[in-house]
């Protein structure tokens, strides 16, 4: 395995140092970033065209300067200075944080939901939620990102903004949600079709009646949850991950999950005060471990024997009702964060990283500011990536679900849910790991397009900015981080094989 690794690593570093060598004469020769000067008639010209010769140490030749720029790499990343004489580091240190919090989001949505609905489209084969969900994915796949965004941004932001001055929703949208409702939970659930249309009625007539309730109660000028609706979502999470991760017939972690909802719901004022007091990462970081500690207590009580599967449920039981808290808790600090001058009842932004005018301090308002400067672009970007997931998982799974190892496992009796889970959902993420750890590196490198739409100075502003400036420094800095991610992200792939599938064993020979 350490042979391997070792043949992996050098390989992988002939490939950065390759690509980062023609990458680096192919930018230098197609451009000259001296050209304004040499034409410009100003009697500074010739002196600031020495300086920027000397400094862009422009009077080598491409080949060998390249290997100046790696000598400055090797000592101590110095990656030079940008053509505005800012060093390439900082406005790096700048864009990196910037670029992660606009897409690491989107891609881990994008990763849940399209490997979710994707199993489920597989599992469902030509039914009317797989035939559905294909559409889905082809329509959302062949949308240009930009006009995306400006649909993103007329009907969630811009409209959504004007709605909030009445907050009273229109019979027409009550009727189209909830016929929305209907068909989706209809083609999901599935059956005959007299089933099919009672699931849609029922469906259809829960979401008007609940949406109706809202736009009577004017829910979204002063939105909660509060304790009682807390704990109903809070059983329905306990029942469905326990579902998913141990069957309801394992009664230890059905316990498990329900004690759970028990401690949350009594820990719930304890936990506003929290919030109240002492609010910061700091602290909801504090309460996860917390959460963790209590759910992992907790199976161990009711599990004597094969206790990971309850510790597992009640922990992942524990963190969702958590984050259902914590989202209680941006909702009741939705009214006085509207009420602020910064805001004045416009909440969801079109541009901007953040609001300079709001008021520092507070640490709910800062933080959903930031959730709000977010909505818009990680709906676009999840958008066109949850299409790839959809495809690619259900494609994967199907072919999974056609081994022979899958059979066995149903003709020695397990269940369905047995079978899915813990054999051919763990197989099927072998293939899907590729482009997950590839779309994590790529998270680094930006997205021109959307920065651009948003007004989000990441790394792919960054990318733009050096291209058009002729700016090598700042080119070679953008793709050095990049590129390097990407090779660690093939080296991660190789390893998590062997981790998830223990036939793959790479022996050096």
């Amino acid at each position: 395995m350490i042979a391997y690794l070792g043949r992996r690593i050098t390989a992988l570093l002939i490939i950065l140092f390759g690509s980062s060598f023609i990458l680096y004469n192919l930018a230098a020769i197609s451009g000259d970033p001296t050209e304004a000067l040499r034409g410009s008639t100003d009697p500074k010209a010739q002196a600031q065209l020495l300086a920027l010769t000397r400094t862009l140490n422009l009077n080598v030749p491409p080949p060998a300067r390249y290997f100046l720029w790696l000598k400055r790499i090797f000592s101590g990343f110095n990656f030079g200075n940008t053509r505005d004489g800012h060093p390439v580091s900082v406005d790096l240190s700048a864009a990196i944080p910037t670029t992660i919090r606009l897409i690491l989001l989107a891609t881990i949505i994008a990763i849940v939901l399209g490997v979710a609905f994707g199993i489920v489209s597989a599992l469902r084969q030509y039914s009317r939620f797989d035939y559905g969900m294909t559409f889905v994915a082809f329509l959302m796949y062949s949308l240009p990102i930009f006009w995306v965004a400006v649909l993103l941004k007329q009907y969630l932001a811009i409209s959504f903004n004007n709605f909030l001055a009445e907050v009273t929703i229109q019979p027409g949208w009550i009727l189209a949600l909830s016929v929305v409702s209907g068909v989706f939970w209809a083609s999901l659930i599935s059956g005959d079709r007299k089933r099919v249309w009672k699931i849609f009625g029922i469906a259809g007539g829960i979401s008007a009646l609940i949406l109706t309730v809202l736009s009577i109660t004017k829910w979204f000028a002063n939105p909660g949850l509060g304790p009682i609706v807390l704990f109903g979502l809070s059983v329905g999470v306990a029942y469905g991950i326990t579902f998913l991760s141990t069957g309801l017939g394992n009664k230890a972690a059905l316990k498990s999950a329900q004690v759970m909802v028990v401690i949350a719901l009594v820990l719930y004022y304890p936990n506003q005060y929290i919030f109240n007091h002492a609010g910061g990462v700091q602290t909801i970081l504090v309460q996860l471990l917390v959460t963790l500690g209590i759910g992992y207590a907790v199976s161990r009580y009711f599990a004597k024997i094969d206790r990971r599967p309850v510790a597992r449920t009640a922990m992942i039981t524990g963190a969702v009702i958590g984050l259902l808290i914590l989202v209680d808790k941006l909702m009741q600090t939705w009214k006085p964060y509207l009420a602020t001058d910064a805001v004045n009842g416009r909440p969801v932004p079109t541009i901007s990283e953040s609001n300079s005018l709001l008021p520092a301090g507070n640490f709910w308002f800062t933080f959903l500011d930031t959730l709000l400067h977010l909505f818009l672009p990680t709906i676009a970007l999840s958008l066109i990536s949850f299409a790839g997931y959809i495809r690619y998982s259900r494609g994967t799974l199907l072919e999974v679900m056609n081994q022979d190892y899958i059979r066995t496992a149903r003709a020695k009796g397990l269940t369905e849910r047995t079978v899915i889970m813990r054999h051919a959902f763990r197989n099927t993420l072998i293939p899907l790991t590729t482009i997950i750890v590839v779309d994590f590196a790529a998270i680094i490198g930006g997205a021109i397009i959307t920065e651009r739409v948003f007004g989000w100075r990441g790394m792919g502003t960054l990318f733009n900015k050096a291209i058009s400036d002729f700016d090598l420094n700042l080119l070679m800095g953008v793709f050095f981080v990049t590129a390097t991610l990407a090779v660690l992200a093939n080296l991660a792939a190789d390893l998590i094989y062997s981790a998830l599938d223990p036939r793959i064993r790479v022996v050096g020979s």
